[in-house]
């Protein structure tokens, strides 16, 4: 935690989280724009920045893009928010929800986490029901090859579909699969506006990158392909930071968040 706070203690660093909350998926070159300040020290800023945790890179051809990852502050949240009057530590609160609240013109969601654990532990806990359940109230009857197809029971809501399928399946590397249908046993559990505009949406797609770093294992979710303005996105964004934040106090301590807290904030 000790490199956050340096991370935010700087301004020009804030600045530069400020305009990826603005717009997330940024370059170098689109993040220097406008900036009093060479390009070499933005780079500087941003590596410190990673180094934190607070920033997530990923690849796309040549260019190396840069995302917002909330979970230091969810972090920091857990650990310390409680523990003191609300109202004091508005500010944490502020800058975690602007983290969390990414811009609808760039629609990937992209989350990196620290997890003490083992690539062979995370693996089943990213796939074996008896784990699933216990973080996300959910499982899947699939073989976990590619492109097979995945039925999906989400809090007693089965779900089967012919394009509910994995897309990429390396044990203990990395795991993409479609996301489920919105199918009309959702319709009593979300409304029906809001089941009306899930329903004409794409499909969306997940994948996990699992690394082993030292004693801990690097896990970074990636959640795109979705239409502009997607009104998944914007629950996806509001879910994944509590149900990950659940599966790493799972596998750390041996007991996941409380399911009324995570029905709470996962909405």
């Amino acid at each position: 935690m000790v490199d956050v706070f340096k991370a935010l203690a700087d301004p020009s660093r804030r600045h530069l989280l400020d305009r990826l909350n603005a717009r997330n998926g940024q370059n170098l070159r689109e993040l220097s724009e406008g900036l009093d300040m060479a390009r070499q020290s933005v780079s500087k800023h941003l590596a410190i920045l990673e180094g934190a945790n607070l920033v997530t890179t990923l690849r796309q051809g040549r260019e190396k893009l840069h995302y917002l990852n909330a979970a230091p502050i969810n972090e920091i949240a857990e650990r310390w928010i409680n523990r003191y009057d609300r109202q004091r530590v508005q500010a944490l609160s502020d800058l975690k929800r602007a983290l969390e609240e990414t811009s609808m013109e760039q629609p990937p969601f992209v989350y990196t986490t620290y997890i003490r654990t083992t690539p062979e532990r995370l693996w089943q806990a990213l796939t074996e029901p008896s784990f699933t359940r216990r973080w996300w109230q959910t499982s899947f009857e699939t073989v976990w090859e590619v492109g097979s197809p995945m039925i999906w029971d989400n809090n007693g809501i089965v779900i089967t579909d012919p394009e509910q399928i994995v897309l990429e399946s390396e044990p203990y590397r990395r795991l993409a699969y479609t996301w489920h249908t919105f199918t009309p046993e959702f319709k009593e559990r979300l409304g029906d506006e809001l089941f009306a505009k899930l329903s004409t949406e794409r499909r969306s797609r997940v994948a996990f990158d699992i690394e082993p770093v030292g004693e801990m294992v690097k896990l970074t979710v990636v959640h795109d392909d979705f239409e502009p303005g997607s009104t998944a996105a914007t629950m996806v964004r509001n879910g994944w930071p509590v149900f990950l934040s659940s599966l790493k106090t799972l596998l750390e301590t041996g007991e996941p968040l409380a399911s009324t807290r995570i029905d709470r904030e996962a909405k």
